[in-house]
């Protein structure tokens, strides 16, 4: 039978599905007749990597990375319930176009050259929407997360996925979302940080980290419940991301990536919506 609900999330990378929306889909992938459907557009070749043990691996030296994140996806996927996971047109068949920093906090912009393969050559576009299309027709989702058109920090294989994404939901209508931090969450969450001792992160400068106007945001969802799936996850990703205090978190806890920018764990993970309905829940209803 055809579950009742049916979400897919379109992600650029393996770690992004978590950092973004980890919590949204640990609990909708627990919800009865609620299915999770989640694309990774990518294997995340070009990512910087954490554990000094695991340097060897980075895409200007044995170029395995890739390989070894799809481990790390596999792994996450599990700790937040989702069985449902797929690589856009196949694993392996666009890569992870890098980034260049665009000169302001973690924002960045594309690299001046691209792989043959990277996701965001311009050439690829119509395949990729062909790609996910397919998936669509497939799953016939009600509601699809995705980025807002920035991508949320300007990588440009996010901006694709945006890009893509919209343009598939022209074809197979949903309800389309977008996963933002509001900026009334995100500074009361670095003014808790603030407070803590001891974290080994840079604390991020006054609109270091991007956010939106609160007043855009459609949806808020509490992933309080899913802390310890999350958690779990980000430590699935450990190339890609560390972790301080998790095991304490209402002590105060924070996560970063290789820039080693401290980033609040948050308890709530919020969205904007396309028709820009505001609802209670992804689906529409009170109860989600």
């Amino acid at each position: 039978m055809t579950p009742a609900r049916r979400l897919v999330a379109v992600h650029a990378h393996p770690d992004d599905e978590t950092l973004a929306t980890g919590g949204t889909l640990a609990r909708y992938a627990a919800q009865p007749g609620t299915t999770v459907t989640l694309v990774t557009c990518t294997l995340g070749e070009q990512g910087e990597v954490i554990p000094p043990a695991l340097a060897m691996l980075a895409a200007d030296e044995a170029d395995q990375l890739g390989g070894y994140r799809v481990g790390e996806l596999s792994a996450a996927c599990a700790a937040l319930g989702v069985t449902d996971q797929r690589f856009l047109g196949g694993i392996g068949r666009w890569r992870d176009s890098g980034m260049a920093l665009a000169g302001h906090g973690v924002r960045a912009a594309t690299p001046t050259v691209l792989h043959p393969r990277a996701f965001a050559a311009t050439e690829a576009f119509e395949a990729q929407v062909d790609a996910l299309t397919a998936v669509l027709d497939e799953v016939r989702p009600q509601v699809i997360l995705t980025y807002r058109a920035d991508g949320g920090y300007g990588h440009p294989d996010h901006v694709r996925a945006h890009d893509v994404t919209v343009a598939a939901v022209a074809r197979v209508p949903a309800r389309l979302l977008f996963t933002v931090v509001g900026r009334a969450t995100l500074d009361a969450g670095l003014a808790r940080l603030a407070t803590w001792n001891g974290c080994p992160f840079r604390i991020p400068a006054p609109d270091e980290l991007p956010a939106v106007p609160d007043a855009t945001i459609t949806t808020r969802l509490d992933v309080s419940a899913q802390r310890a799936q999350r958690v779990a996850a980000m430590r699935a990703h450990a190339t890609q991301v560390a972790l301080w205090n998790e095991e304490h978190w209402e002590e105060g806890a924070a996560l970063a990536m290789s820039n080693r920018v401290a980033q609040p764990l948050l308890d709530v993970e919020e969205y904007v919506a396309a028709d820009g309905i505001p609802t209670p829940d992804l689906f529409g209803g009170a109860h989600g």
